[in-house]
């Protein structure tokens, strides 16, 4: 049976859920946006960036997983450009949330995204030991 996932304080999705635990051993986060639990977006790609791994660290927490477990993670940017230009500030956040972990990732430009402020989103897949 499924687990929805839902950090504690956060608005309920609207048609969606942020999180499932599956089968007991998979947590699959969906697409995480930059916005905060009361769905404020930081100016700036870096900073929205940060935001999104911390929801998706948050989202692990409630399926018994942690940054570590994530296998596969996909980007999905509004503009290539922003994000090449913001590869070297990226490390900082990255490292902060992620740590030193590096999972299978993609990273795709896309035309829109459904929140008109988010920069990017991501989603990310974990496996439980």
């Amino acid at each position: 049976m499924n687990q929805y996932l839902q950090p504690p304080g956060w608005r309920n999705p609207k048609g969606y859920s942020n999180g499932i635990k599956a089968r007991g051993d998979f947590v699959f986060v969906g697409g995480m946006v930059g916005w905060d639990k009361d769905e404020k977006f930081p100016e700036g790609f870096v900073a929205q960036a940060r935001q999104a791994l911390k929801n998706i660290a948050d989202v692990l927490v409630e399926g018994g997983a942690r940054p570590e477990h994530v296998t596969r993670m996909t980007w999905y940017v509004r503009d290539m450009d922003e994000y090449l230009a913001a590869r070297k500030d990226l490390a900082g956040p990255y490292r902060e949330v992620m740590g030193a972990h590096f999972p299978a990732m993609a990273l795709v430009e896309v035309r829109r995204l459904v929140e008109p402020q988010a920069r990017l989103e991501i989603e990310a897949t974990a496996v439980v030991p």
